[in-house]
């Protein structure tokens, strides 16, 4: 299958087709390792910049918000103004945020620079994916999404390791600054080794369009995140917006934020289809979703994200808080993740070649399903966590299955000419799960602590006042946990911060239960996927050259 005739060519990357993918997959693993590699550094941060609990979930989640609200927009630009550059844009950008980040002496200050990253991130991996979805057929084009796949899937994983060793051999600021030299090196990869290529469309960009989308995005996770610290309906907490004051009492910005967010997606949603009718420029072409295995494919990745690195976000805090972990041996169980990850991903294409990519994304998820309920069943305060190792390498050989196979499966009925704005689609579906997982789950998490610590402790310990144990709750989820491990130092306070080892670890299990749920739905979603088509088209463009 060729690339249309009016889109313009890439020019000098068919002769060096994997050296191009090594250039881009350098450039993804430092996105997607940004992504991962904070979880682990969070009560070092803590302690360094004495940020509260609400400040952990927006340095967590901003990257995955800024990320998924500007993937769709940037797509579509790098089909009009050439994916080289876009990509090229985005590492530069990237590359400056990391140092930023790496300087930041304050929560706000690290929050703004995430969020550079996630716009240069944000530039870069739709565009990745459609630079491999127009340079590569058939036999290469299976195995160079499955490279894909396993970098993203092995590299989130590996991110705690990285972030575990750089605290402890200098400082956590090393997690951004080790991205700037490899940032220049994909930079100039890319710069000297990749062609050209851009979309037909050239009209102009709907403005409107990516407004409703950034902020209806925006304003959704804004209430997910900042529904514990305000109130889900009315205000628990002072509130201030310019010259707007809110007091305890008052309604709460949270469910109208949810609501307005909403709100302004469904009319999203609504105008894109009805500019699409009347022949106006797009962000989401909703035409592409009538592929069945586009459509499909797009509901299974959303559900799979929200779920799938749910274990990431909480694992590395109650490690360091349970546990008494140090960042490097979290990270070095977390890691066990990626080298499950990195294994499967390498055997993907293999193993996908005997039973089809639909039926391994499947495998992939049924076997996340059984690693996070080994990891829940496993969850203890007495028994070593080591023990977590089984069920973490079995997760991570299920990432490394669906991750490696799942955009090669969504992308591969889609023409060249339109890549750019369905893989930004695809990445943007995807991380809006990861997004709404990392809120929902950080929130259930944090309010499943509150409520089994405040109930525990007034079952258990009831010379306690309630202020008294009001105080221990606040200080215990404030903190993500990290309070624990000085509380069990104090004298006389080792049963209360047993009960806050206890409860943590409910709230942990109760988390995971959640994100196993969404993977189940994933996979009842999968279903809807058609067969894989017969193994002899791809026999047949193997002989083929590989088009750009």
């Amino acid at each position: 299958m060729t690339t249309s005739p009016s889109v313009e060519q890439p020019t000098g990357t068919q002769a060096r087709p994997w050296l191009a993918l090594v250039a881009l997959l350098l450039g993804v693993s430092l996105i997607v390792l940004e992504g991962s590699i904070v979880n682990v550094l969070i009560p070092t941060i803590v302690d360094d910049l004495g940020i509260d609990r609400t400040s952990v979930l927006w340095v967590t989640s901003i990257y995955s918000l800024v990320f998924a609200a500007l993937l769709i927009t940037f797509g579509v630009l790098s089909d009009r103004i050439g994916r080289k550059r876009m990509f090229m844009i985005g590492t530069a950008i990237f590359v400056a945020f990391n140092l930023l980040a790496g300087m930041a002496q304050s929560g706000d200050m690290l929050i703004l620079a995430r969020a550079g990253e996630a716009v240069g991130g944000a530039m870069m991996l739709p565009t990745s994916m459609a630079i491999i979805n127009v340079n590569f057929r058939g036999h290469m084009r299976a195995a160079a999404f499955g490279l894909w796949g396993a970098v993203f899937g092995g590299m989130a994983a590996f991110g705690p390791l990285l972030g575990g060793w750089l605290a402890d051999v200098a400082s956590w600021r090393w997690a951004f600054y080790i991205n700037i030299p490899l940032g220049i090196i994909s930079l100039i990869m890319v710069w000297k080794i990749i062609g050209e290529s851009r979309g037909e469309d050239r009209r102009r960009l709907d403005l409107a369009g990516v407004l409703m989308s950034s902020l209806g995005l925006g304003l959704i996770v804004f209430g997910l995140i900042e529904g514990q610290a305000l109130g889900w309906l009315w205000l628990i907490t002072t509130w201030d917006l310019g010259p707007i004051s809110l007091t305890p009492g008052d309604l709460s910005p949270v469910p109208m934020a949810l609501g307005f967010g909403a709100f302004l997606l469904l009319l999203f949603v609504v105008t894109q289809s009805a500019r699409a009718k009347q022949g106006k420029s797009v962000l989401m072409d909703l035409s592409l979703f009538r592929i069945r295995r586009y459509g499909y494919g797009n509901v299974v990745a959303t559900l799979v994200s929200l779920g799938e690195f749910g274990v990431l976000f909480a694992l590395p805090l109650w490690l360091q808080a349970v546990q008494s972990f140090s960042p490097l041996q979290t990270g070095a169980l977390v890691a066990i993740l990626g080298v499950g990850a990195v294994l499967a991903g390498g055997a993907a294409r293999h193993v996908s070649a005997i039973i089809g990519a639909t039926r391994l994304v499947r495998l992939g998820m049924v076997l996340e399903i059984i690693g996070i309920t080994g990891v829940l069943l496993l969850l203890s305060v007495d028994r070593s966590a080591w023990w977590l190792a089984l069920p973490l390498f079995v997760y991570g050989v299920g990432v490394g299955f669906d991750t490696a196979q799942l955009t090669n499966v969504i992308l591969e009925d889609v023409p060249p000419q339109r890549s750019g704005g369905a893989s930004s689609v695809t990445s943007t579906l995807r991380q809006v799960g990861s997004t709404l997982g990392s809120a929902v789950l950080g929130t259930v998490l944090f309010v499943s602590l509150g409520l089994a610590l405040q109930n525990d402790l007034a079952v258990n310990q009831p010379d306690l006042s309630q202020d008294q144990r009001t105080q221990i709750v606040d200080q215990v989820v404030d903190s993500s946990g990290e309070a624990i491990i000085p509380l069990e130092q104090q004298q006389g306070m080792a049963d209360i911060a047993q009960e806050a080892k206890e409860s943590y670890t409910r709230a942990v299990k109760i988390m995971a239960g959640v994100a196993g749920g969404a993977m189940v739905i994933g996979l009842i979603a999968s279903f809807g996927l058609p067969a894989d088509r017969r193994r002899e088209e791809d026999d047949e463009e193997k002989s083929e050259p590989v088009k750009a």
